[in-house]
């Protein structure tokens, strides 16, 4: 890039160094236009904002000179570094060219504020007060080596340009002894993230005893400016190098980097003094100038032949470098002006929009009426969060609120289903549902436990014996199938009761964390988030709100599911199942953990979710038998004669019974006897050791078969259907009036009483007084930047 610097100093870049001073930054444009960037730039780091603010950002490896360079663009020394690292935090250093500072006033940014602190007094220690800053940083965030966050330091000097420098952490190999393995990957994270921006300037500096093409950082500066156009390379220590040229294409061959750099890339070469002993500024800043000097010297006459001053010459010595990068950073400050004013007004309005909604917060936390409707609408939130992700909803993330079956039994404390060893797996087991979804993986589950209950293999023989005999002395003929019911109704509230209750329990957890969720996602995202955050008293209501209205349903829920079983298992309910075939459920492979449920007894259910009749049920024509039948017995008060059959009854002269699928039987029929009565007279054959164990085994396949309709009647049939009307109907229709009833009709004292968080009114004054400082600052800077683009 040509500027009007370089064209003056293309005849002898020598005169151009010692000659007068460029005006560039001598005006009072230039001085106001300069002091409102850095002012820009410091109240950006204060408040967190991001404006593209022309800037300068050295990078480069340990011990390349970054912290050297910077000491020459102050004129004086201040030495930050240590011996292994210095700088371990960023360091934006403003410098202000003032002529009436003839002592460098250097004064600290604090680390969560705009403001500056005291002059540091002498400038010598400077350094040890950005290493305690630095230590005390790093500590808090729990000893780390390095840090991201900038520490800021404004230094006003009549010896200074009008420049800001961003120094970075030097690139190091390894970490030394007592730091994390990790340093130098933060350290590149960092200094890429400080060079990346479009806006900022890049200087790299690399030692000039290493060649460009065996650079170790060249790669780190191509991934964040891939075509070097806004990056400055600084050969540093150009006076060890010189030591090696003697002739005038050697030099021309090294300053031109052939091979090694793009040809639009002109790199600076840079020397400075090497004595570090304790000196004034003024020492420091004549020696820099004799080391120019010296450079430009020894080119001229130590070189055989001298070197190209015409290509070269302005891109020697340090006082080159320092015009150039003034020059540079003047002409990004007139082309970023119109830009930063238009990103600066809208900062502004959205502060400004901000601002008015914290007055209005402010406000309504002291107005009782405008603090009941902030609270209903935060309750119909809820209330509608609740009825979206039971509905299904595609704007909840099932990893944040979506649990899997084992975690859902964990959380919720209900590990096993009653009755079951194994483990119920269910459909869709593994993945992280929530709301409807999970509801309906529960109701599965249930079933799946339903189905896997077994009727007990053996059943106590006293028990038994103890129903036969009770029976057998009341009514012998009925005995066997009235004690096979008894059984299987007791069986089945034994078994179904505690897995109903468990069903409650699971289905109440499940909604217990939708209704969690949703009160969340309603403070994290709704519009009352940051009115209603500070009061705790009022979230823990509402919960214990809906909390209650679910414990209420829950309780109503088992009312109704042990109503329904009553039912299902009372005796007129047993008219129903009794004429339905024996039936078995066919097995479903639902669960691999469950095991072998007892098919071949009780109910069976096809693929289609029909009943399925054994063959061993079916009705097949009776094969005349070889062995004689039994003698007909006369019976007492009538005539004909009775047979006596094992399956159904007898049948007496003139009746026959129709067994068909068409005709259902009675309940005398239904019942199958040991023996035969008529009027008086009872045939038995209870002394029969051999017909007590066909008695016993009878009562149980019966009472087995009879337990598997009822499972299925109510797994199947009434369970699911209850507990989604009786949870689901309740929630869409009664939970928002009766939690707001709860909630808000109440007297304002008992009501705002809710609202009385200590400090709440406070935090919402503190953070309105912080928003209302943001604007102010904003503002000024914006009508700073107006006056800005009129002398531009």
């Amino acid at each position: 890039m040509t500027t009007e610097y370089a064209r003056q100093s293309r005849g002898n870049p020598v005169d151009a160094m010692r000659g007068s001073r460029h005006d560039l930054f001598e005006n009072p444009e230039a001085k106001l236009r300069y002091q409102v960037y850095s002012r820009l730039q410091s109240t950006s780091v204060a408040i967190g904002e991001s404006f593209p603010i022309p800037e300068i950002v050295a990078i480069g490896g340990q011990s390349d000179g970054k912290s050297s360079l910077l000491e020459a663009f102050l004129g004086f020394r201040f030495n930050v570094r240590e011996v292994e690292m210095g700088t371990r935090r960023p360091l934006i250093v403003q410098m202000y060219h003032d002529p009436t500072a003839q002592e460098p006033r250097c004064r600290l940014q604090d680390e969560d504020g705009e403001d500056y602190g005291l002059p540091i007094q002498p400038e010598t220690a400077v350094a040890d007060a950005i290493t305690r800053r630095t230590e005390e940083h790093l500590r808090k965030l729990g000893g780390a080596t390095v840090s991201s966050k900038p520490i800021v330091m404004k230094v006003e000097y009549a010896y200074c340009p009008n420049l800001t420098i961003i120094d970075t952490p030097g690139f190091i190999l390894k970490a030394k002894s007592g730091e994390a393995d990790r340093t130098p990957e933060d350290i590149l994270a960092m200094v890429k993230a400080q060079a990346q921006p479009a806006h900022r300037l890049i200087l790299f500096l690399q030692q000039s005893s290493v060649e460009w093409a065996s650079s170790l950082w060249l790669n780190v500066v191509q991934e964040v400016d891939p075509h070097f156009q806004r990056t400055v390379f600084v050969a540093s220590k150009f006076d060890n190098r010189m030591k090696e040229f003697a002739e005038r294409w050697e030099v021309d061959k090294y300053l031109a980097a052939t091979g090694y750099l793009p040809q639009t890339v002109k790199p600076f070469f840079v020397a400075l003094p090497k004595d570090r002993a304790a000196q004034s500024s003024s020492e420091w800043r004549r020696q820099m100038q004799e080391v120019d000097t010296a450079v430009i010297k020894q080119l001229r006459d130590g070189i055989k032949g001298g070197f190209d001053e015409e290509r070269f010459g302005t891109r020697i010595g340090f006082s080159n470098l320092k015009k150039f990068l003034e020059e540079e950073l003047a002409r990004r400050y007139r082309e970023a002006a119109p830009h930063v004013l238009s990103v600066l007004q809208d900062r502004v309005d959205a502060a400004s929009r901000e601002l008015l909604k914290s007055d209005s917060d402010l406000k309504a936390a002291e107005d009782v009426s405008a603090v009941r409707a902030t609270a209903m609408r935060f309750t119909s939130n809820v209330a509608g969060g609740v009825q979206r992700m039971l509905g299904g909803c595609t704007d909840v993330d099932p990893q944040q609120h979506g649990l899997t079956t084992e975690e859902e039994r964990t959380m919720s404390r209900l590990i096993q289903w009653p009755g079951l060893l194994a483990k119920v797996v269910p459909p869709n087991a593994g993945l992280k549902l929530f709301g409807g979804a999970a509801f309906e993986r529960c109701l599965n589950e249930f079933q799946e436990a339903a189905h896997a209950l077994k009727f007990p293999a053996t059943l106590a023989t006293d028990r038994v014996a103890n129903l036969l005999l009770a029976y057998k002395g009341r009514s012998s003929a009925f005995a066997p199938g009235r004690a096979a019911e008894d059984i299987a109704r007791q069986m089945a509230r034994d078994s179904l009761g505690p897995l109903l209750d468990t069903a409650c329990a699971r289905l109440a957890y499940v909604l217990k964390r939708v209704l969690e969720a949703s009160a969340d996602r309603a403070l994290a995202s709704g519009s009352t988030k940051d009115t209603l955050r500070p009061y705790v008293s009022f979230h823990a209501a509402l919960r214990t709100a809906h909390l209650s209205f679910l414990s209420r349903l829950d309780d109503q829920t088992r009312q109704q599911l042990r109503q329904h079983l009553e039912a299902s298992t009372s005796e007129f309910a047993m008219n129903l199942m009794a004429s339905l075939p024996d039936m078995v459920y066919e097995e479903e492979e639902c669960s691999e953990d469950v095991e072998d449920r007892g098919a071949g007894v009780g109910d069976r259910i096809a693929s289609d979710g029909t009943l399925l009749v054994q063959d061993i049920h079916r009705t097949i024509p009776e094969t005349p038998s070889a062995s004689p039948l039994p003698a007909p017995q006369p019976l007492i008060g009538g005539g004909g004669d009775f047979g006596v059959t094992g399956r159904r009854g007898g049948v007496g002269p003139g009746r026959m019974i129709d067994n068909s699928p068409s005709k259902r039987a009675p309940k005398s029929l239904r019942i199958t006897s040991d023996g035969v009565r008529a009027g008086n007279r009872i045939v038995s054959h209870t002394n029969s050791i051999h017909h007590q164990c066909d008695s016993y085994e009878d009562v149980i396949r019966r009472a087995e078969s009879l337990f598997n309709k009822i499972r299925y009647s109510v797994a199947q049939q009434t369970a699911p259907t209850t507990l989604k009307s009786a949870f689901l109907d309740p929630i869409k229709e009664r939970m928002s009036m009766e939690v707001l009833v709860e909630m808000f009709a109440r007297s304002d004292a008992d009501f705002m009483a809710m609202f009385t968080a200590p400090g709440a009114l406070a935090q919402l004054a503190s953070r309105r007084d912080s928003i209302q400082k943001r604007v102010d600052s904003l503002l000024k800077l914006k009508n700073e930047f107006q006056e800005l683009s009129r002398v531009l």
